[in-house]
Order: C-alpha cells, then sequence, then structure tokens
C-alpha cells in the first residue's frame, strides 16, 4: 500500500483489527498502519477481549474476520456483540470468499460491509473509508444474495425494544415491495395507490426505522430475520438502485472484479 501525507490523529479513521489468526492480525495491522489516514488500535490477545478494545479505543471501523481461530462463525458473534455494545461502531466482516450464506450472515450479524480476503490492500483501505462515510460495501453480486434472501418467505417482524410493532400493515406492505426492488410507481401499481402516497410511507418507514435508504430497510429487516428484532440500524444514506430499481446512488459502493 502506497504511503499517504499523514492525517493529523484527531482526524484519523480509528481502525480495530481481528483477523483469523494474531499473526494474521498483526500483519493486518502493520499494513493498514502505513496508510497515514488511520489510526490502528492495539490488536486483542484473546476473543473475549475484542469488545472492551473496540469500546476503550472508540473504533470506528472494526474489521472482523468471520472465522476466529478454529471456529469459523466466531466472527459473526463478535460482530453482533460490537453492534449490541458499540453502535457507533461499524463492522466490516472479512470473508475467506464471497459465500452466499456467509455474506448473508455477516449483515444479519450487523456488519457494514463485507470484503473477501482475495482482494487487494489497496481495496480493503478504500471499503475502510466508504463504511466509515456511512456507505455500504458490497458487490453487485453480494447485494443479489441479500435481494434474494428477502424474496424468500420468511416472515418480516419490525419490533421495538418493548416489543411494540414499529410499522402498520401497509407499511409492511411497502417494505415487501421494497425488497423486491420494485419502483414507487411500481409499488404504487401493485398497491392501487398513488405514487405521492408510497413516498409518504416510505418517509415514515424510514423515520420509524432510524434509516434514511431503501437499501437500510432491506437490510434491518434481514437482520431482524435473524432473530433480534430489537437492535436498531445505524448507518444512514440515501438510496439504492438495487434496492430501489431506479437510479444509481452511492449508498453501496460497488466493487469491481
Amino acid at each position: 500500500m502506497a504511503q499517504l501525507t499523514s492525517f493529523p490523529l484527531q482526524d484519523r479513521i480509528r481502525v480495530f483489527a481481528a483477523d483469523n489468526t494474531s499473526m494474521n492480525t498483526q500483519l493486518l495491522v502493520e499494513a493498514l498502519g502505513r496508510d497515514g489516514q488511520f489510526h490502528m488500535a492495539a490488536p486483542a490477545v484473546k476473543e473475549c477481549e475484542v469488545l472492551p478494545a473496540v469500546k476503550r479505543e472508540r473504533v470506528h471501523v472494526a474489521l472482523i474476520s468471520a472465522r476466529q481461530g478454529g471456529d469459523s462463525r466466531a466472527g459473526f458473534t463478535l460482530s453482533r456483540e460490537i453492534r449490541s455494545g458499540c453502535p457507533g461502531t461499524r463492522v466490516i466482516m472479512l470473508l475467506d470468499s464471497s459465500e452466499r450464506t456467509q455474506v448473508i450472515e455477516a449483515f444479519r450479524a450487523g456488519a457494514r460491509g463485507v470484503f473477501c480476503r482475495t482482494e487487494s490492500l489497496k481495496l480493503l483501505a478504500k471499503s475502510i473509508k466508504c463504511v466509515h462515510d456511512g456507505q455500504i460495501w458490497a458487490n453487485s453480486s453480494e447485494l443479489h444474495f441479500l435481494l434474494e434472501a428477502m424474496s424468500e418467505p420468511v416472515p418480516m417482524t419490525f419490533v421495538s425494544a418493548n416489543g411494540d410493532a414499529l410499522l402498520s400493515a401497509r407499511e409492511l406492505d411497502v417494505v415487501r415491495c421494497v425488497a423486491e426492488g420494485l419502483s414507487n410507481r411500481e409499488i404504487a401499481q401493485r398497491l392501487t395507490l398513488r405514487e405521492h402516497t408510497v413516498k409518504n410511507y416510505l418517509f415514515r418507514i424510514f423515520d420509524k426505522l432510524g434509516v434514511s435508504s431503501r437499501v437500510e430497510v432491506v437490510l434491518y429487516a434481514l437482520g431482524n430475520q435473524g432473530g433480534n428484532g430489537k437492535e436498531e440500524a445505524v448507518a444512514k444514506k440515501e438510496n439504492v438502485a438495487a434496492a430501489a430499481g431506479s437510479r444509481p446512488d452511492p449508498a453501496v459502493r460497488l466493487m469491481k472484479r
């Protein structure tokens, strides 16, 4: 990775890394540490030290490998713990391959991006910057996996921390259409509504869920299908073509192979 002009410490992105082995973690910390826009937090020695370290260092972006040592799923548990205990920290899940099950599980665990370790370190630096800026890092195939998962016949649940329903029945109808990638006009036609009414429904849905884009509604619903409807979405950006079926949008950064 090329050396960049060093940023003042207070302006650097605070990054924490927990790769699949201690050696790989150290190599990752050293490599990213040469990039002047990052401040690399000291890595945790044990898995149980990850969450305290993320809290202590007030980390902006955490790079968490899905595999931790000999456990191929431990990273997903860590991501959920970070999502719950450090809502201001955004997780990028490091995957050995962009396999459908792992991609979906990563977003269900609260990750705001997935990164296949076969990609370049330069691209990893770019993904950190994008996720820190509130974007979602995924390529077109990975987004397709998410939309396919949303179209499967699994009940959507949107509940508050008290277990109260957040959305009305009509709003749920709109969310299901969004998950299918329908445009506002197509949603209006399917639900026999005016297009302006659909827009109003979307504004209310965004407000209730604490999000600001169609793709975040999809990710919120996907996370709730994973069994925890009490956690809120964090990142806020604009609409995404993959979920909206409309114009391209910077809220999802598509990696080009």
